[in-house]
């Protein structure tokens, strides 16, 4: 779920910093340009790891700033197809579901990969908002939010950027997972206790 990528970058540090000791200076201008963003097929990047190597510090003419090639390893989230990741209930509708860890909220659950036979029904504590229930020997047993959930990882896609976006649409989502219920040990845990 977590690893550690080795990156390069070529980093102009503002000569605002230049009073700060090098290594701090390069990792907070780092951390502002990587941390919380998505790479394409690397994945969201949760915290610089460390500084292997600062090469170079040239100086452009007229510029002012100098310009690093730095060596850093990034901590990377990255689940692997097949994986089995326990997540909270984020959103309910008759399309499936949507599932956060805390810092990730783009995992979603087709209805077609829910556990079978499934249903979903009007919510009545949430308003457009549905309660998907698996039936299992003549037994109801809900997805309501309230235990954690477990879910299997079946794709990690990296979506391109749209060129335009509607005001209504929901906001782009650089890295989407999508995942499967339909199998024993999967869906609520106090399902399986």
């Amino acid at each position: 779920m977590f690893y550690l990528s080795e990156i390069e970058h070529t980093l102009r540090l503002p000569p605002h910093l230049l009073n700060l000791p090098l290594n701090e200076a390069i990792k907070g201008e780092l951390e502002g340009l990587f941390v919380d963003k998505v790479i394409a097929n690397l994945g969201l990047c949760i915290s610089i790891y460390d500084i292997l190597s600062v090469d170079d510090g040239f100086i452009y003419p007229s510029e002012g700033a100098s310009t690093y090639t730095v060596k850093f390893r990034l901590v990377v989230f990255r689940p692997f197809v097949g994986e089995v990741i326990t997540a909270r209930l984020k959103e309910s509708k008759a399309e499936g579901l949507r599932l956060s860890l805390g810092f990730f909220d783009d995992i979603y659950v087709p209805a077609h990969l829910m556990p079978d036979p499934s249903r979903s029904e009007p919510d009545p504590d949430h308003k457009n908002q549905v309660r998907w229930i698996w039936t299992f020997d003549e037994q109801d047993y809900p997805i309501d939010g309230v235990d954690e959930i477990r879910f299997q990882v079946l794709n990690v896609s990296y979506p391109s950027m749209p060129l335009e976006q509607d005001k209504d649409s929901k906001p782009f989502a650089p890295m989407v997972i999508k995942g499967s219920l339909d199998a024993d040990g999967l869906g609520p845990i106090s399902w399986w206790i």
